[in-house]
């Protein structure tokens, strides 16, 4: 056993020289971490390895001196097997961090579009389940259960909040009309028709929106902007280029959403003004119809306006 350690110790001693000079001519082959340098190669193979090989040696005296000739190979080939050895297990662990960070940064993404959701949330706002839409929903909930569960899927839930919002003021839009009006008359039809249409337009934008998100759901912007912060120097001119070009991309996406999510806002502004309206109508009286086509008529301008949005774009 002596023996071999002697001879293990004499081979790997020998062996430092080439692969130091293998360092120093492509430190990736010699140097199994990331990223590889001189300086690893310079401390791996002049110091490192050399003292492991002396304390071997050292041992090995206990036994005597008369080194084997299967420690010498052992020792000359040791190293060899090491490299790639060490180089699969420092992938391997590295791989297995990245995967831990991944899912803490999955989980704190989370939590802050959560809390980005619920602080958007105005309340009484009912929550509508995509995977379970109330029983008596007609084609306009239908619709927006549809376009909440795109956007949920796009890791998008503070723009998932809107459809929300819309479906709690379509029904009060509902609500005011059963109450005002018999559903036999004309009032009653134009304005649910128009309301109803109110609504589907916004449910085109967070379809469009859905879209746009799940476009840039890969770009990492924080990763990017690290790149292009941390290692800009290092980094080629094309691939800082291309990294730029991301950015650009996720910042224009970013753009069209907010002016989606104003039009559905604009949207929700026309529904609340003619449930208000509506609500403040006498049906008794003889203006009761004036106040109702006010807010017919407001709901006609929003979809006049729709249009225009549509053909712009």
């Amino acid at each position: 056993m002596f023996e071999f350690l002697q001879g293990f110790a004499y081979g790997l001693f020998l062996s430092c020289l080439p692969w130091f000079v293998v360092g120093m001519v492509e430190p990736r082959l010699a140097v199994p971490t990331e990223p590889p340098s001189r300086w690893q190669a310079i401390l791996r193979y002049w110091f490192v390895v050399p003292f492991v090989a002396f304390l071997l040696w050292l041992t090995s005296l206990w036994g005597g001196f008369g080194p084997s000739l299967l420690g010498w190979i052992a020792g000359l080939a040791g190293l060899a097997v090491e490299i790639p050895v060490e180089r699969r297990w420092r992938g391997w662990r590295a791989r297995r961090l990245a995967r831990r960070r991944a899912a803490v940064d999955a989980r704190e993404a989370r939590r802050a579009h959560d809390a980005a959701a619920n602080a958007q949330r105005e309340k009484g706002v009912t929550v509508l389940d995509p995977a379970a839409p109330p029983a008596d929903a007609d084609d306009v909930v239908r619709a927006l259960c549809a376009a909440k569960k795109a956007l949920l899927d796009a890791q998008r839930p503070e723009l998932a909040t809107q459809a929300d919002r819309l479906y709690a003021r379509y029904i009060r839009v509902l609500e005011v009309l059963g109450a005002k009006f018999d559903q036999r008359e004309l009032t009653f039809d134009r304005s649910r028709s128009l309301a109803a249409q109110v609504c589907l337009t916004a449910v085109d934008n967070l379809n469009v929106m859905s879209s746009l998100a799940a476009g840039v759901q890969g770009i990492d912007t924080a990763f990017v902007r690290h790149r292009l912060q941390n290692s800009s120097e290092r980094l080629h001119a094309d691939e800082r280029d291309a990294l730029q070009q991301r950015l650009d991309l996720a910042a224009d996406t970013e753009r069209r959403l907010s002016e989606l999510g104003a039009r559905n806002e604009t949207a929700m502004t026309t529904l609340d003004n003619a449930a208000v309206v509506m609500a403040r109508v006498a049906t008794g009286r003889p203006q009761a119809s004036v106040a109702a086509d006010e807010a017919v008529a407001d709901l006609k301008r929003f979809m006049d306006k729709a249009d225009r949005y549509a053909h712009k774009a």
